[in-house]
């Protein structure tokens, strides 16, 4: 049975055999005003589209891959970014030591070896614009382990019939023959909280397997995803054409031509003596008389300076992808003004470690709940305890300078001690100006939790202090006489 026909069966659709028939879809064949007709679409319609004709995907898939492979400037579109964002390594944790170690055997499996291809999985989520893991579970231990579908074998995606925004499935079409495969996207809950009737008969015809599906540069009524290359295509092999031709212009002006003059020579002799001659080589002597006279010809083409050009197209390409020049190696900066233009990139990388983050996310809440199902030794309400809370911790995108961060610690510390001796602030401020600083550094401290901490362990020093000068607030002067006896009155002479 077709995906087509599952789904209608799952819709609750049927027809008379005579009545229904399976026809191929294929791109309609006519005669077109021009030769790139299949790359434009209708501005409007009654259901506008948001995304590239089958044929458009297709050619967008082949097209980043070949630059990503050839071309210079495009692969570090793509890599430098990935090494800021995953190059320290990732890793899947929570609170509870039981669900820690279900994490750590997902993350460590042998067939799933995160730590070496979470990497690949984020450079094709960014190449091709999506990304379809399946999932494979062991009914018996709940044990996850992924898959990988290639997104030139991706058909379609299914979206909720209410919602054009929820994805809740993909259509895979086989490499060599047989029927199309339709798997069923992961959400984050189950269907009949999700989803509504038709997207659940919908989801019922769907019976190859289960994965996850994420995309990236899409709208949200937008099917498939779109290559973080697709504005820079023509550009990235512009600026390859043109090095190119740079060194086709370098080679032609490094080229001699060596004219001989004969003086009184008739036709025969000349071309006697062209039998002759060779082209001398280096570092050799050549001698002749004041009848012959040798010059070097070497090629003048008129052509300007092409720097200005290449730079021109090399900034406008790394600006729509909020690079800085100076980190091609280009441009004249120093380190305060290299430091600023980063900020803008470092804010654009922050937004695309969020969004790895919140995959790993799903992936660790997926990776427990299939555990639990399994085993079933977590309470029914695991996804609402804080021991169960999933966390993908990711590196730093940048060094941070602890000097500096150091001496400002100092001078808010210093400052804050002054006031709170003055009676200007009190002690919680005073922990939250030293958590906003420390923060900087890396170090996140709950200003409540740690005010309640210090003031317990100076509690218990003072406690262990037999020579403290602090008075004890519950002591009383009274209560101590009356526990002193009376003195005895002296003996009589």
């Amino acid at each position: 049975m077709s995906v087509w026909s599952r789904i209608a069966e799952a819709m609750g659709l049927s027809a008379a055999p005579d009545a229904l028939q399976v026809v191929a879809l294929t791109e309609a064949a006519g005669v077109s005003i021009d030769a790139d007709d299949v790359y434009y679409r209708p501005l409007a319609g009654q259901h506008p589209q948001r995304d590239l004709s089958p044929i458009a995907q297709s050619r967008m898939q082949e097209l980043v891959w070949y630059l990503w492979d050839s071309n210079g400037l495009a692969n570090r579109l793509i890599e430098l970014p990935l090494a800021y964002l995953l190059a320290e390594g990732v890793r899947l944790a929570c609170d509870d030591e039981e669900a820690q170690g279900w994490l750590d055997a997902f993350w460590k499996d042998g067939v799933n070896r995160m730590d070496r291809k979470l990497k690949e999985y984020v450079r094709c989520l960014k190449l091709f614009g999506e990304l379809c893991l399946p999932v494979f579970v062991n009914e018996v231990s709940g044990r996850c382990r992924l898959g990988y579908i290639d997104p030139v074998t991706i058909d379609g995606i299914v979206k909720d019939p209410e919602n054009p925004a929820l994805e809740i499935g993909v259509i895979v079409r086989p490499k060599q023959g047989g029927d199309r495969r339709l798997y069923k996207i992961i959400l984050a809950g189950p269907d009949e909280e999700l989803l509504g009737v038709g997207a659940r008969r919908l989801r019922e015809g769907m019976r190859d397997g289960q994965c996850f599906y994420w995309r990236r540069n899409a709208l949200p009524n937008s099917g498939r995803g779109r290559s973080d290359l697709l504005p820079s295509i023509d550009h990235c092999d512009a600026y390859n054409k043109l090095l190119f031709g740079e060194v086709d212009r370098a080679d032609a002006l490094r080229m001699v031509l060596w004219d001989v003059t004969l003086k009184g020579a008739n036709k025969d002799e000349v071309k006697a003596r062209a039998r002759e001659i060779q082209s001398p080589r280096p570092h050799s002597i050549r001698v002749h008389n004041d009848s012959e006279v040798w010059d070097t010809i070497t090629p003048d083409m008129k052509a300007g300076d092409a720097s200005e050009t290449a730079r021109l197209i090399r900034g406008h390409v790394l600006g729509s992808r909020t690079l800085p020049e100076h980190w091609m190696g280009q441009g004249d900066v120093n380190r305060a003004s290299g430091e600023s233009m980063a900020e803008p990139t470092f804010k654009v990388l922050t937004d695309e470690q969020n969004e790895i983050q919140g995959m790993l996310v799903d992936l660790g809440r997926f990776v427990l709940r299939s555990r639990i199902k399994a085993v079933g030794l977590a309470p029914a309400d695991w996804e609402d305890d804080p021991a169960f809370q999933v966390r993908a911790d990711m590196p730093d995108l940048a060094s941070r300078d602890v000097a500096r961060f150091a001496q400002a610690l100092g001078s808010v510390v210093a400052s804050c001690v002054t006031a709170l001796d003055q009676g200007l602030l009190t002690e919680e401020t005073v922990m939250r100006f030293i958590a906003l600083v420390a923060a900087q550094m890396g170090l996140e401290i709950n200003p409540a939790e740690e005010l309640a901490k210090a003031r317990a362990q100076k509690a218990q020093r003072r406690g262990g202090d037999a020579f403290s000068s602090d008075p004890d607030p519950n002591f009383d002067p009274a209560d101590d006489a009356d526990e002193q006896e009376p003195e005895s009155p002296p003996a009589a002479a």
